[in-house]
């Protein structure tokens, strides 16, 4: 299993030489399907939204399909899935996200996906990888699921915890200092990356790819 999980997408060469080594193909070589999904119900100014897509356009893929697995049925999304060297999950409303890969069909279908492809993902898409989402930091640092009482099952793709958006100004608990308070007690290792970070997972092994800012926990 291959899998690049960033937090805010393609933002730099190293980021990018991690995808390209992980496909084992040239930029022009690879077909990638992009799923917008999680930011179906993100309100407001979606400029970061573009910007990702940019980001994606300027590595010159030979083709870039768009599947939404919220909007169209398995037999629309599915081909392109199969076509594709590496499935790009974008970033938003993660609970959203999880929740669709799973009415989807999608979740039963990624095993034998990975088995070929790339998985490569960018905030919201990176933290549906882990065990379970984290329910209590999320409600504190991204203020999301607020209706929510119990904790929501991940992919369990991973063995400790992705949060994204270091040090980002649109979410000002994710400070080194306050997440110490918000994680304190908890056993699983947990990687902070900032959006000029990433970690390649390669069968289990990890590395960390960044030209900018990261720590972890335990």
């Amino acid at each position: 299993m291959k899998m690049l999980l960033t937090s805010g997408g393609i933002t730099n060469q190293s980021i990018a030489k991690a995808l390209f080594d992980l496909v084992g193909k040239k930029p022009e070589e690879i077909t990638l399907v992009f799923i917008p999904t999680a930011a179906n119900v993100e309100k407001g100014d979606k400029g970061w939204f573009i910007d990702d897509l940019i980001n994606l356009k300027k590595q010159n893929f030979k083709s870039i399909h768009i599947a939404d697995i919220s909007a169209v049925s398995e037999d629309i999304w599915r081909p392109q899935f199969e076509e594709a060297d590496v499935m790009f999950f974008e970033g938003g409303y993660t609970s959203y996200l999880m929740e669709w890969v799973e009415k989807s069909g999608l979740k039963k279908l990624l095993p034998e996906f990975l088995e070929t492809k790339v998985y490569v993902s960018l905030s919201a898409g990176s933290v549906i990888t882990n065990k379970n989402l984290q329910l209590k930091i999320s409600q504190e640092v991204y203020e999301e699921d607020l209706d929510k009482t119990e904790e929501i099952p991940g992919l369990n793709y991973v063995d400790f915890f992705f949060l994204p958006h270091l040090n980002s100004p649109f979410f000002p608990k994710l400070k080194k200092e306050t997440l110490q308070e918000i994680v304190m007690g908890m056993p699983e290792k947990m990687y902070v990356m900032d959006d000029q970070s990433a970690l390649k997972v390669v069968d289990g092994k990890m590395e960390i790819v960044t030209e900018g800012e990261y720590f972890e926990f335990n």
